[in-house]
């Protein structure tokens, strides 16, 4: 079948390389009616026109030096006639926070790092500035390689810490990309790499990769970051949690990638060793804060309610028994706890799906997809499922167990209420959870949310930052 490792030398399909169109990128330029219809007319694809004008309320912070005018539309002028055509079939109205003010200082060649809540558009955020960029000035000459004839060189690198969140961008990526001549590619772990191999091999502008299987390509000499112009890191607090610090900083310092380059950083949150990641890969760069850094949406609704560990199943019952509509997404601790989950519910007749770091990546979309289209309105995740994924219509999350930190609970709840959608959030909280009870009262203060009685004791009685507390009633 041609594709695949076989070497590149004499003649056949990969004598001629990749497509290559008439401005000098992979993509292909032309209207294509059936594909057009493919990637805008989805069911399950959340248009950004709904809660907007709340969006306007949205305290915004941008430090640095010089830095551009914020824009209020999408404008031809601004982000050129082919992504205004997409925007339009995209049904994105206005831009939000985030593009409002990436977009101008992506033109401007400048770094960016960007604090932004979940949900708040950033992936069209990152992704609209490069690809203006990269129409305006066309493709960089590849180097002269000799043997490697088969290498890819992506213009613009997106760097993402799940295979579901480079799946997500990708999809993203094709709807901006579309009839621009820019082609995007998609590779991660867990996935048949031939097909990823092929698809390379056809031509790619634009690569979004998780860190793992980048260094894998790169090692087997298929991907060259020589002319890499455009570095993007999503979610980089969660490739951190993830253990990816020493890939990232491979593939950004150690290989080719060129140090003049344009960088941006998302992430939810800023600790430490974000900022330390920022000053290493960055210059000069712009720092934009959308809402507070590591806040939960007001879009959302939070309770919180006492329960023991073994009432917590009959509780989930009860509760799912009074929703009428939307998608539910339930958080556990453990992989078996998902398993057992979705087993019981399913055994009572609640149409229930799990996702978790051992299923298989065929069974993780099979389940992700019947959860967007409605066939399993109830998905049961461990962590690996909270960050980055945009599920829309989720209307209740449910913290079957609460995380040990508030940023995971922040980023769990902001599967819901997204894109200024209106969601709620429900917690079962009891002894074992005593040392997030502190920064979760402080949370739920913060956003105007009812705080229950007994989580003031809890907090006053020595519950809260850790210690004391953390290992109570397990």
């Amino acid at each position: 079948r041609g594709g695949g490792y076989g070497g590149g030398g004499g003649g056949g399909r990969f004598s001629s390389g990749p497509y290559v169109n008439a401005i000098g990128f992979h993509g292909r330029m032309e209207a294509d009616k059936r594909l057009e219809s493919q990637l805008f007319e989805q069911k399950d694809h959340q248009t950004a026109g709904i809660n907007f004008d709340k969006y306007d309320d949205i305290p915004v912070e941008v430090s640095g030096e010089n830095v551009p005018p914020h824009i209020e539309t999408f404008s031809v002028e601004v982000i050129g006639e082919r992504l205004m055509a997409n925007t339009v079939l995209c049904q994105y109205n206005k831009p939000t926070p985030v593009q409002r003010y990436s977009i101008p200082i992506g033109k401007e060649s400048r770094d960016l790092m960007a604090c932004a809540q979940t949900g708040s558009g950033k992936t069209a955020g990152f992704l609209f500035p490069v690809l203006i960029s990269m129409l305006t000035k066309g493709p960089p000459a590849p180097p002269e390689e000799g043997g490697y004839a088969r290498r890819t060189h992506p213009n613009a690198l997106v760097l993402a810490p799940t295979r579901e969140l480079a799946s997500q961008i990708y999809d993203e990526a094709k709807r901006f990309c579309y009839a621009t001549g820019i082609a995007p590619v998609v590779i991660y772990g867990g996935a048949d790499v031939r097909n990823q191999l092929r698809e390379l091999e056809r031509g790619c502008d634009l690569l979004v990769a998780t860190p793992g299987r980048l260094v894998d390509l790169i090692e087997r000499g298929r991907v060259s970051l020589a002319c890499v112009n455009f570095l993007i890191l999503d979610e980089a607090d969660r490739m951190l949690d993830m253990g990816f610090e020493p890939q990232i900083r491979r593939i950004v310092e150690q290989e080719d990638m060129p140090r003049e380059r344009q960088t941006f950083m998302f992430s939810a949150t800023f600790p430490r060793e974000i900022q330390r990641l920022a000053a290493d890969f960055m210059r000069n760069y712009v720092f934009l804060t959308v809402g507070r850094v590591g806040s939960a949406s007001k879009d959302v609704t939070q309770r919180v309610e006492y329960v023991e560990e073994h009432e917590k199943l009959d509780h989930l019952m009860r509760f799912l028994q009074g929703v009428e509509e939307g998608l539910i997404l339930v958080f556990v601790e453990t992989k078996r706890s998902a398993d057992h989950i979705e087993h019981m519910l399913y055994k009572e007749g609640f149409p229930a799906a799990s996702i978790h770091g051992d299923k298989t990546q065929r069974e993780r979309e099979g389940a992700l997809a019947n959860f967007k289209n409605g066939r399993c309105p109830i998905l049961v995740a461990t962590d690996v499922a909270a960050r980055g994924l945009d599920i829309s219509n989720v209307t209740q999350v449910i913290n079957f167990d609460l995380p040990t930190n508030i940023d995971d609970y922040v980023h769990r709840i902001g599967r819901t209420g997204r894109a200024g959608n209106v969601g709620n959030a429900l917690a079962f909280m009891n002894e074992k959870n005593r040392n997030i009870a502190r920064d979760l009262y402080d949370m739920l203060s913060e956003n105007d949310q009812e705080v229950p009685q007994w989580l003031g004791s809890m907090v006053s009685y020595g519950g809260g930052g850790g210690g004391r507390g953390r290992g109570g009633g397990r």
